[in-house]
C-alpha cells in the first residue's frame, strides 16, 4: 500500500506553519493595540489531517489543539463525530485516533473544540468548528460489475462503437488512486478502445459468415502513467449480426416431379431447395415461372425455409397436356451489393420438369348446376331438360344418369339424360325443385359424379280469389243509412298482382259494396233504420275476380246478422255470444249422456236395495255369527259362550231359507236323535277308525251339494273359541297330531252329541299312522 507523496507532505507543513505564523501575529496585535470591548477568538488552527489505514497500532496522534487562552486552570472539549470515541483530546490539546480509519468508510469528520475552566467547568472560549479530513491510499482496484456483450452488423464502418466498458474505484477520484483507464489486451487488430470505454471498430469488413463472434479482454487500471497500481480484468463477447449479403442459389439445375391430374389446386408438387448462407430472416428469394403454359398450371412460393415450393393453380388434364417443361428463376431484390459470394457459382436458373400422371376420373358434366323451368299446369311426362357427362378419360366409358331422391317430381332417362315430369306440379305447394343427377361409368371402378338441377315452377292463373273478414258481421237496429258494416279483404294465392275487383251478384235492398282500392271493399248501410223485432240474416252474394290471364272469379256468401245494439251501438255482445253459444246438436249429445248417468245411478240403486244379505235376518253380520261353535240345534254342556246367539234366530234363518235339502250321506247313515235317546254304549276303538272314514266322506259329500244350508251337524272351529270355555281353542290351524302333549279325554264328558269329536282326539294307545 502506498504513502502519501512529497508533495502532500509539504503541503501539510506549509498550511501548519501559515496557521502558526497568522495566530502569532495576532496575538502580538492584541498585546501591543488597544483594548477593545469585543475579543476576536483566539483559536490557533481550523483542519486536521490523518491517513487511513494508517500503519502501526493506535492511537495515531493527529494534531493539537491551540489557544492563547489556554493556562494550567484550564482544558480543552471536544464535540462531535466520533468525539471521544475514536478521537480523544488529552489536558494540553493533543489530538490522539484510537482506531484505524477507511476513507472509503468517512472521509471526513466534522468536530467542535471548546476551552473551558477546570474548577469552575465554565467555558473560557466559544466553540469553534473544525475537521479531520481522511488522506486517501491507493488501497482500492478498478472493479467491472460482470463480464460485457455487445453486437455488431457485419459490413459496418471503421470507427463503429460495439458498446461502452465502465470499472469504478473507490479510492479517491480526485487523487490518480481512483483514475481509471482502459486497455485492449486482444483484438487489437479489429477492435480499439478509447480512454472513456468504448469499444470501437477498426476495419468496415467484419463478415458473419467468416466469424459470427469475437471475445476480447480490457483490462482496467489506477493511477494513469505509473507503473505501480491496481488493475482488473473482463471479458467482452462482441457477436457480429447477419445482413442479407449473400446470393441466394439453387442447389442444382435440374428438378423432375410427378403429380396426378387429379390433385386438386394448392397441391404441393415439390421442393426447390435453396442455398443462402444467410440467416432465415435476411433471406428474400423471388422465383419467377416461365414460360406462360407453366405459369398458368403451376406457381412457385416461399416455404418458411426460404426454398421454392411449387404448388398446382387449377386442376390438370392428362389428356390435353402430359408433361410440362419449365424454367425457375431466383432473385433477391434486398441484396447488398456486392454480394460476398460474387465471387462464388450460384445458380440463378433450374429446369423443372413434371410429368403428369394419368388416373381414371369420374364422368364430367357440362355444368356444374343446370337451372329449369316449368309452368304449373305442364302434363305428365312432360320434357323438363337434358343433363349431359362424359368420362374424361381415353377410354371414354358410357354413361348412365339417375336421380336417387324418391320425392323428385322429374324422372331421367339412364341413357339420355332427358328429364321429363313424373306427375303434376303445383307451385302453390312446392314453387321450386332442387334435387341431384347422378352420372356413374358403366363398367371400370364406376365412378360418379354429381350435379345440381334447380327446377322453377312458373305460375299459372289456376286459384280463384277469396275473401277476408268475412265472419260475424253484425248491423244494428238503428244502424243509420251510409254506414260501414264491414270492411272486406280479397287475396289470391297466384303470382299475378294483386288487384280484384268486387260487386254484388244480385243487387241488394238494405246493403251496397264500395270498392276502397287496395283489393278491400266497404259493406255500407244502405236506408238504415231496421224494425227493432227483425232478426233476420241478409245474405250478400260477393263476386271476385282476379286481373290474371285468362281471369278468375269466385262468389262468396257474405252473412249479416241483426243485433239489439242499445243507443251506443256496441255490437260486441252480439258477437260474443255468438262466440259462447253451444249448437243444438251438441245440447242434445249433452242432455242424452246426463240422461244416461242418471239411469245407470237409478238401476245401481235398486239393484242394492232388493238384495239382501242372508246373515241379515239372523240379527246379526256374519263375522258375529262365525266366530260360534256351531253344532246341530244347541251348544253340549260346558260351553260358556252360549249368550254370544238366539238359537231360535238361527231356526227362524233357516225356515225363511226354504225348505231345507235333503239330508247328506252321513245324516242318512248315522245322525245322533234330537230325542232323549239312550247314550249308546262306545264302540270298540276299531269302530271309531271306522267311523272316522264315513265322517271324512260325508263332510265332502255335503259340501260339494248342499250350497245354501247351513249344516248343523258340521263343527265349525275358528281360531278363537269363546272367552270361559275349558277347551279352549279347537282350530285345526292351532292342532296338530305331531308333538301335542294335549288330554282331549275330558269331551266323552260332554255327552253323545260330542262322541265323534271325541273320538276324533281320544288317544289310543294302539293307533299309529299306518292304519289310516
Amino acid at each position: 500500500m502506498g504513502r502519501p507523496g512529497v508533495g502532500q507532505m509539504m503541503l501539510r507543513l506549509g498550511i501548519w506553519a501559515f496557521t502558526l505564523s497568522v495566530a502569532m501575529a495576532t496575538a502580538e496585535h492584541m498585546a501591543t493595540g488597544p483594548v477593545r470591548l469585543r475579543e476576536k477568538r483566539e483559536w490557533l488552527w481550523n483542519s486536521l489531517f490523518l491517513e487511513e489505514e494508517k500503519s502501526g497500532q493506535p492511537p495515531f496522534h493527529v494534531g493539537k489543539l491551540k489557544s492563547s487562552k489556554f493556562n494550567a486552570n484550564t482544558k480543552f472539549v471536544i464535540e462531535g463525530e466520533g468525539a471521544n470515541t475514536i478521537f480523544r483530546v488529552d489536558d494540553n490539546g493533543d489530538i490522539s485516533a484510537y482506531e484505524k480509519l477507511d476513507r472509503e468508510e468517512k472521509s471526513t469528520y466534522h468536530l467542535t473544540a471548546s476551552l473551558i475552566d477546570i474548577n469552575t467547568k465554565d467555558p473560557v472560549e466559544e466553540k469553534e468548528k473544525f475537521t479531520i479530513q481522511v488522506t486517501d491510499l491507493n488501497d482500492n482496484s478498478p472493479r467491472f460489475p460482470s463480464n460485457y456483450t455487445g453486437s455488431i452488423t457485419e459490413r459496418s464502418p471503421q470507427g463503429t462503437e460495439v458498446l461502452k466498458v465502465t470499472a469504478t474505484d473507490a479510492d479517491d477520484p480526485t487523487t490518480a488512486n481512483g483514475q481509471v483507464t482502459y486497455q485492449l489486451l486482444n483484438g487489437t487488430d479489429l477492435f480499439s478502445i478509447k480512454h472513456t470505454g468504448s469499444i470501437t471498430t477498426k476495419v468496415n469488413y467484419l463478415d458473419r459468415e467468416a466469424q459470427s463472434s469475437y471475445v476480447v479482454m480490457i483490462m482496467a487500471k489506477d493511477m494513469p502513467g505509473m507503473s505501480m497500481g491496481n488493475s482488473a480484468t473482463t471479458v467482452v463477447s462482441i457477436n457480429v449480426g447477419d445482413i442479407n449479403d449473400n446470393m441466394a442459389s439453387f442447389k442444382k439445375d435440374l428438378f423432375i416431379f410427378d403429380v396426378r391430374e387429379n390433385e386438386n389446386a394448392n397441391f404441393k408438387v415439390g421442393v426447390m431447395e435453396v442455398e443462402d448462407q444467410d440467416e432465415e430472416q435476411n433471406k428474400d428469394p423471388v422465383f419467377t415461372l416461365k414460360p406462360e403454359l407453366c405459369n398458368s398450371a403451376f406457381q412457385v412460393a416461399q416455404n418458411p425455409r426460404r426454398d421454392g415450393v411449387i404448388t398446382l393453380k387449377e386442376g390438370l388434364d392428362f389428356e390435353t397436356t402430359a408433361k410440362y417443361v419449365c424454367e425457375v428463376q431466383i432473385r433477391e431484390p434486398s441484396l447488398v451489393t456486392p454480394p460476398d459470394s460474387n465471387s462464388k457459382q450460384v445458380i440463378t436458373k433450374a429446369t423443372v420438369y413434371i410429368n403428369v400422371l394419368d388416373v381414371d376420373e369420374p364422368p364430367l358434366f357440362t355444368q356444374e348446376v343446370y337451372n329449369f323451368s316449368l309452368r304449373e299446369d305442364a302434363a305428365v311426362n312432360f320434357k323438363v331438360g337434358k343433363v349431359s357427362a362424359r368420362d374424361p378419360d381415353a377410354a371414354q366409358l358410357q354413361v348412365r344418369y339417375s336421380i336417387d331422391d324418391p320425392s323428385c317430381p322429374v324422372r331421367i332417362n339412364p341413357q339420355t339424360g332427358e328429364m321429363h315430369t313424373e306427375r303434376e306440379l303445383d307451385r302453390e305447394l312446392v314453387a321450386k325443385h332442387k334435387f341431384y343427377v347422378t352420372a356413374a361409368e358403366i363398367g371400370s371402378q364406376g365412378l360418379k359424379s354429381y350435379a345440381t338441377v334447380n327446377l322453377v315452377v312458373t305460375d299459372v292463373n289456376d286459384n280463384v280469389p277469396e275473401l277476408r273478414n268475412v265472419t260475424d258481421i253484425y248491423v244494428c237496429h238503428n244502424e243509420a243509412a251510409g254506414m260501414t258494416v264491414r270492411t272486406i279483404e280479397a287475396f289470391d294465392k297466384d303470382e299475378h298482382p294483386q288487384v280484384f275487383t268486387f260487386k254484388l251478384a244480385k243487387e241488394s235492398s238494405n246493403f251496397s259494396l264500395i270498392p276502397t282500392g287496395d283489393n278491400m271493399a266497404d259493406i255500407k248501410v244502405k236506408q238504415g233504420g231496421f224494425e227493432a223485432d227483425d232478426m233476420r240474416e241478409y245474405l250478400l252474394e260477393v263476386i271476385v275476380t282476379d286481373p290474371g290471364k285468362p281471369p278468375r272469379s269466385s262468389t262468396s256468401t257474405v252473412v249479416i246478422s241483426m243485433c239489439r245494439c242499445g243507443p251506443d251501438m256496441n255490437k260486441d255482445m252480439c258477437r260474443a255470444y255468438t262466440q259462447t253459444g253451444v249448437s243444438i246438436h251438441a245440447l242434445i249429445a249433452i242432455l242424452l249422456c246426463i240422461l244416461t248417468i242418471l239411469v245407470i245411478v237409478i238401476l245401481i240403486v235398486l239393484r242394492k236395495r232388493y238384495q239382501k244379505d242372508p246373515m241379515v235376518v239372523l240379527g246379526k253380520n256374519s263375522g258375529e255369527i262365525h266366530e260360534q261353535l256351531v253344532t246341530y240345534d244347541e251348544e253340549g254342556g260346558g260351553e260358556m259362550d252360549t249368550n254370544g246367539y238366539d238359537v231360535s234366530i238361527l231356526t227362524s234363518a233357516r225356515n225363511e231359507l226354504g225348505p231345507r235339502p235333503g239330508p247328506g250321506l252321513y245324516a242318512l247313515v248315522k245322525k245322533p236323535s234330537l230325542g232323549h235317546a239312550p247314550i249308546p254304549t262306545p264302540a270298540p276303538a276299531t269302530a271309531g277308525r271306522a267311523d272316522m272314514a264315513i265322517m271324512i266322506d260325508v263332510k265332502k259329500d255335503e259340501a260339494d251339494h248342499d250350497r245354501d244350508g247351513i249344516p248343523y251337524d258340521t263343527l265349525h272351529i275358528y281360531g278363537y273359541e269363546g272367552p270361559e270355555s275349558l277347551a279352549g281353542s279347537l282350530s285345526s290351524l292351532a292342532t296338530s297330531s305331531e308333538g301335542s302333549n294335549l288330554d282331549y279325554d275330558f269331551l266323552n264328558d260332554w255327552g253323545p252329541r260330542f262322541k265323534t269329536l271325541a273320538e276324533l282326539y281320544g288317544v289310543d294307545g294302539m293307533d299309529d299312522d299306518n292304519q289310516y
